[in-house]
């Protein structure tokens, strides 16, 4: 059976952020995934730093919630196979899941929250729904849009952020890591009505 359990770890929500294993991408618009889950972890107590399914993962509670936090290590266009592993691992169904990542099409620090859709063209995602065989999960996108056009989007996601940027990062990742307690505390209508309102302050 897909859904056997194979931990004693009873988790109500895996929340995974994707990005890029190595510090060369750790500060790049790509990880911004990566950087949610390390906030939330810390402000949890979590380590999240065991080895599973291809992934590192932390055990604990985020918004009351016993949580499974993970980072898949197969790099963000193979990310379906850690997730679909964990599920399985875990005994979960999709809709327990809440994937954290970055999203070029909205603007720099926007967030938007949804219970479901398409991969919209980001290929962690993409890896993910055809893994699972599913749309139907909860995902946070994170704005990486620098407001200006984009001649290479593939190469713009992998570039270090600049001076300005690394200012404004703790906070974005902050305003994310609030809007998954919100999702995992109140549920998807009340996060998602006071997520997706918020607008970032504009950049100078």
């Amino acid at each position: 059976m897909f859904w056997r359990r194979r931990t004693g770890f009873q988790a109500d929500w895996i929340v995974v952020g994707l990005g890029n294993p190595g510090e060369e991408y750790r500060w790049t618009p790509h990880n911004l995934g990566y950087l949610t889950v390390e906030t939330l972890a810390r402000d949890a107590g979590i380590r999240v730093s065991r080895p599973e399914e291809n992934a590192l993962v932390g055990r604990g509670k985020v918004g009351g919630c016993e949580t499974l936090l993970a980072k898949p290590l197969s790099f963000m266009n193979r990310s379906g196979g850690p997730v679909k592993r964990l599920l399985r691992r875990y005994s979960m169904r999709p809709n327990r899941l809440l994937v954290v990542y970055d999203e070029l099409d909205l603007p720099w620090g926007r967030l938007r929250l949804k219970q479901k859709g398409s991969a919209a063209g980001h290929n962690g995602m993409r890896s993910i729904v055809e893994s699972l065989g599913t749309s139907e999960f909860p995902r946070l996108r994170i704005g990486i849009h620098p407001g200006h056009p984009v001649a290479n989007g593939a190469k713009y996601v992998l570039h270090p952020f600049g001076r300005g940027e690394m200012l404004e990062v703790e906070g974005i990742v902050g305003e994310a890591a609030s809007a998954v307690r919100d999702l995992l505390a109140e549920g998807a209508e009340r996060a998602m009505a006071r997520c997706n309102r918020r607008v970032p302050e504009p950049r100078e």
